[in-house]
């Protein structure tokens, strides 16, 4: 991890959030899901972005989810694109883009971009800045199993094994 993507960890575990906050949103297939009760699987591997320019920080962690996903069948991936509700009136245009760019229909499926209003979203996950995309391990009752910030860094390969070996 960067320095700044530590310090980032370290405002997260001062700030811990135990519980997923309710939203609603709906993945480049059109369906609605009214989160966290319709995360699909027991444990639900979450990143939560602000920026288009954070997909490749999101990108670093396909590998580590790919060798979970294949070892805890009971896990499952979503990607969270959080965007203001002010940019609504363009969802189309703006899901659109995204579902041309995303070739895998299992992707699209889970990809669930939210129009909200950020500020009571961050403050219930106990997020502090937009700079860097957040990871979650998410029951469908929303229990906060797990979380991180930023960048996948082979080097500081998380230990969250223990956390999904529980929730067989």
């Amino acid at each position: 991890m960067k320095p700044s993507d530590l310090l980032l960890a370290a405002t997260l575990a001062a700030t811990v959030a135990t519980t997923f906050p309710k939203v609603t949103g709906k993945n480049l297939d059109g369906k609605t899901f009214n989160l966290p009760g319709d995360f699909a699987a027991p444990v639900s591997l979450v990143f939560v972005a602000f920026d288009r320019k954070q997909q490749s920080d999101v990108d670093s962690w396909h590998p580590f989810a790919t060798d979970l996903t294949s070892r805890f069948v009971h896990l499952k991936v979503y990607e969270l694109p959080t965007l203001s509700k002010s940019y609504s009136f363009v969802r189309g245009f703006i899901d659109g883009g995204m579902r041309s760019g995303i070739p895998d229909p299992a992707v699209r499926a889970a990809t669930i971009t939210l129009y909200i209003d950020k500020k009571p979203f961050e403050d219930a996950l106990g997020i502090t800045t937009e700079s860097a995309i957040v990871l979650l391990l998410v029951k469908p009752d929303g229990t906060i199993l797990w979380r991180t910030a930023g960048r996948y860094d082979p080097a500081h390969k998380p230990d969250i094994d223990q956390y999904l070996a529980l929730d067989k």
